[in-house]
């Protein structure tokens, strides 16, 4: 999938620099295009006479040539390249990148990169493992155009890791499947509506009954629908996430909001995806001021909200598939199969709070697909190879 890919190989002051050798050699024996650019720090640990000997290109460092002024364009290589790739990257380079401190030509080529940017990070444990360097991790994880694999490592070691860098092969690997799920387009022509986030409901003009959920998982599935070809519409609720401009994107409030919405554009979709974290009670009374601290006690009454899920599982047809996700605390494989039944679901996604490092804030999940038929537990994993394996299993389904 690498045949006649334009890669820019941005290389760092590390031990593991020796390894971008094989990493051009295993570039090129897939048929990819490389052009490095080596920071000067990078320089003392490799030289550019044996990169441009294996690319059989001039070594990019510095933004003038020393010899007769010419200007190396940054602006150039980021519409040139089809991707970047830093390996190793050390922990002052993912520093200046999460920051934007644009000294050198590698950064300023990150900075102008119009193509997704990959990551293998290569340090020592303490350095890997300090919380300025996992901050800016984080950082770039946030990032559009970024693709890092923490189950990886980060292309790396993962968390617990040493900090030594992924092997050539591997790395390389990742980035060819980055491509292979580009040409994937097995959602073509298809119309999945998503609904994802929380509901907030009002108590008076400056409170609300709400929930953690930061939408990371409905916003992942999107993305991913939208990679493989789907017309997708997003309703979300109230996140700080920004996505695709080609997603049709639909942003509520509250629980009465996302069931208009979802209840409006269900009827034209081919699936449906109910990842939003929906409010299951509403104040009965809002009060239109706010509501003074008066007596020890504030009692509010709570009636209950429309059931999205149950809704849209009486509303579906038999060419239409709904798909049903099932936050539990306990008992979460029998309370997801019946909430399976009772709502018309064709499969239910089932994650749980009492899993460490996953569901509400983090970017992480560990998920069981449950259908009438059969149960598939999956391993802890980034919440966008979650998206994959959802996404996977839909297609399935669909065909």
């Amino acid at each position: 999938m690498l045949k006649g890919k334009k890669i820019v190989l941005g290389i760092t002051g590390s031990i593991a620099a020796y390894k971008a050798c094989l990493i051009i050699r295993e570039f090129i024996k897939r048929g990819a295009e490389v052009q490095v650019v080596i920071t000067p720090a990078g320089k003392e640990f490799i030289t550019p006479i044996t990169l441009s000997a294996l690319t059989h290109k001039p070594v990019i460092s510095e933004f003038f040539s020393g010899r007769d002024g010419t200007w190396n364009s940054h602006v150039d290589l980021g519409l040139w390249a089809d991707a970047m790739l830093i390996a190793p990257a050390t922990a002052s380079t993912i520093g200046k990148m999460a920051n934007g401190i644009a000294d050198n030509m590698l950064i300023t080529t990150y900075l102008s990169m119009k193509a997704p940017v990959f990551v293998a990070p290569a340090m020592d444990l303490d350095m890997f493992a300090h919380q300025s360097t996992q901050d800016n991790l984080r950082t770039l994880e946030s990032y559009g155009n970024i693709i890092i694999e923490p189950q990886s490592g980060f292309l790396a070691s993962g968390l617990e890791g040493k900090g030594r860098m992924e092997e050539p092969e591997t790395i390389v690997g990742v980035v060819a499947d980055y491509f292979a799920r580009q040409q994937d387009k097995s959602l073509a022509g298809k119309r999945i509506m998503i609904t994802a986030g929380p509901t907030h409901e009002k108590i008076d003009p400056v409170r609300f009954i709400g929930n953690y959920s930061s939408g990371k998982m409905g916003f992942a599935i999107a993305e991913e629908c939208l990679k493989r070809g789907a017309e997708v519409t997003l309703i979300s609720g109230p996140v700080s996430i920004e996505c695709s401009s080609a997603i049709k994107r639909i942003d509520v409030e509250s629980c009465e909001e996302m069931y208009e919405a979802a209840t409006k554009h269900f009827p034209e979709c081919n699936a449906a995806i109910l990842c939003a974290a929906v409010a299951d009670f509403r104040p009965a009374d809002v009060s239109q001021t706010k509501i003074k601290r008066e007596g020890n006690n504030l009692t509010l009454q709570l009636q209950p909200t429309h059931d999205i899920a149950a809704a849209l599982g009486q509303q579906k047809r038999n060419n239409q598939t709904l798909v049903g996700f099932a936050l539990e605390t306990n008992n979460e494989e029998t309370n997801a199969k019946e909430k399976l039944k009772r709502k018309n679901l064709d499969f239910i996604v089932l994650n749980s709070t009492r899993i460490p490092g996953t569901t509400f804030q983090s970017n992480d999940n560990q998920i069981t697909i449950i259908s009438q038929n059969e149960t598939i537990a999956y391993e802890k994993k980034p919440k966008t190879e979650v998206a994959r394996d959802i996404i996977d299993h839909l297609v399935e389904r669909m065909k």
